[in-house]
């Protein structure tokens, strides 16, 4: 852990000027009563179960918990997944609508708005009681995977007591250079207790290291941060949501266009999906994109360099995209701002 000087490892003190925390996160029960007597799984063990369940409940509509009862109920297991939200909270709601429906499609049970009571143990497997509309219900099954978050693996590491400041989650607080509240001590990755995707954490690292060896000059900027749920379709975004462009005082515009009308979801005979643009009102700038598509994570990354260079929804709109692609709908949603672009030709701009 942290000394007054460096680093106590095996009860071997390091004296050391400069320090970089990295140490990840660990899976986090939910608060449920109950829970300690359960033996739940965890997404990791999940992944390494030799012998699937008949059921499953899966309690967390977040990324792990969509993408692992998608794989599940593929793979013949009888899937409840439960949220005491949406899926997806974090998405778009129309997105996280059109997501649920489309598990429900495929025979998942996707039960949402939920206050949890208890859980317990049974002969069986595991129960919630659980309160969904007001009315108060039971839901069984054969085992329990829990994916509703990870915790900053801070404790027993010194941190407070000296001089590093944590946030109320357990990260390592850190500024925009990666320094923690002590000199000489920086954080990256999952344990700052933000952006929990494995580039984002090489970056933070990388910008960490650079910044404890030279002139810390180097400053972390997420705002175009990708981020991909990879359940069928995949889910993909980037910048700001509707409800965060609001929040953040921006005047809002939106388009959303449904995959029916661009032309490749047309050709592969898979129209589930939508796309959404959130968009400055003043600058036109683009702010925000979400892309629910079955090839939706491999066309995001237009829209992050879009951001990042400060293009508006007219850029887009006016730029030559290959025909029958995924990320043509880009171009069309951006056309979407003022044109109906289900009354245009194909290819035309």
């Amino acid at each position: 852990g942290l000394t007054e000087d460096g680093v106590s490892v095996n009860g071997k003190e390091i004296k050391v000027d400069k320090i970089i925390f990295a140490t990840g996160t660990s899976a986090v029960a939910p608060d449920i009563t109950g829970i300690e007597d359960v033996p739940y799984l965890t997404s990791t063990e999940a992944l390494e179960l030799k012998e699937l369940p008949k059921s499953l409940l899966v309690i967390g509509g977040g990324y792990i918990g969509c993408e692992l009862a998608q794989m599940l109920g593929r793979s013949g297991v009888d899937v409840t997944i439960v949220c005491r939200s949406r899926l997806l909270p974090e998405a778009e709601p129309e997105i996280s609508t059109a997501l649920t429906s489309y598990l429900r499609d495929e025979g998942i049970t996707v039960r949402d708005g939920l206050a949890y009571q208890a859980i317990r143990k049974t002969e069986e497997g595991v129960e919630l009681d659980i309160t969904e509309n007001n009315q108060n219900t039971t839901i069984k099954a054969e085992q329990v995977l829990v994916t509703t978050g990870r915790r900053p693996n801070t404790d027993g590491l010194g941190l407070e007591e000296n001089g590093v400041e944590l946030l109320p989650g357990g990260g390592i607080k850190i500024d925009d250079r990666m320094r923690s509240t002590r000199p000489g001590v920086y954080a990256a990755g999952d344990v700052t207790g933000t952006d929990q995707f494995v580039y984002m954490a090489a970056y933070g690292a990388k910008l960490a290291a650079k910044n404890a060896m030279n002139s810390d000059s180097l400053v972390y900027d997420n705002s175009a941060m990708p981020w991909v749920v990879f359940t069928d379709p995949q889910v993909a975004g980037v910048g700001l949501s509707e409800a965060a462009a609001l929040a953040q005082g921006f005047d809002v515009k939106t388009s959303v266009i449904g995959l029916e009308h661009i032309p490749r979801a047309l050709a592969a005979r898979d129209t589930r999906g939508l796309i959404k643009l959130v968009a400055d009102n003043k600058t036109n700038k683009l702010l925000g994109a979400q892309i629910l598509a079955p090839e939706g994570a491999d066309s995001i990354q237009t829209a992050v360099m879009a951001i990042k260079h400060g293009l508006t929804v007219t850029d887009l709109a006016e730029t030559i995209f290959p025909y029958l692609t995924t990320v043509e709908g880009l171009k069309l949603a951006a056309q979407t701002f003022d044109k109906d672009v289900s009354k245009l030709s194909c290819c035309a701009g």
